[in-house]
């Protein structure tokens, strides 16, 4: 039997978080009554301002405001024109870091993932543990998982795009 994380598990370092993500459920509701429940396989990092590869390295924006709040929401964006991909916000307010969901079991790519989820511009802000139409739940499984640098981030520069960053699960 599987449980609906709680606000507090999203509240916690980047660091805690990403250690206990890769192996959870990832719960998606459709508008037409459909649930479907998909394993977390691989995750990326995203830890703050002093991350150049992270979006809130820019500082606040109206895209990265939700990074800002407290951890538990759904902060997603459009990349491509077509792609709306989902992160998790963690740690506390002010403390701008988030979690890529990059795979989930038999879908590699974040791309995919969001056009899998049926994800668009509603979900900014979405609270995971409030939700009712997507929330991420704890069945027990193991998160075994590699390190890996992340990918597409030659932007950030060596450093960055060399931290192990990224999780895959085993």
């Amino acid at each position: 039997m599987s449980t609906k994380l709680k606000a507090d598990f999203f509240q916690r370092d980047i660091m805690l978080v990403a250690e206990e993500l890769p192996g959870k459920l990832l719960v998606r509701k459709t508008d037409d009554g459909k649930t479907e429940t998909y394993r977390i396989t691989d995750i990326e990092m995203y830890i703050g301002e002093e991350d150049l590869a992270c979006h809130a390295s820019k500082g606040r924006t109206a895209r990265t405001e939700v990074m800002y709040e407290r951890g538990g929401l759904v902060y997603v964006y459009l990349i491509y024109g077509m792609y709306w991909l989902l992160n998790i916000v963690t740690g506390l307010k002010n403390q701008p870091q988030a979690i890529l969901i990059r795979g989930v079991e038999k879908i590699d790519g974040p791309g995919r993932v969001g056009r899998s989820l049926q994800l668009d511009k509603s979900f900014y802000g979405e609270d995971l543990s409030k939700s009712n139409r997507i929330w991420i739940e704890d069945d027990g499984s193991p998160s075994d998982f590699t390190c890996h640098p992340r990918i597409n981030i030659d932007y950030a520069g060596e450093i960055w795009k060399k931290k192990l960053f990224r999780y895959v699960l085993k």
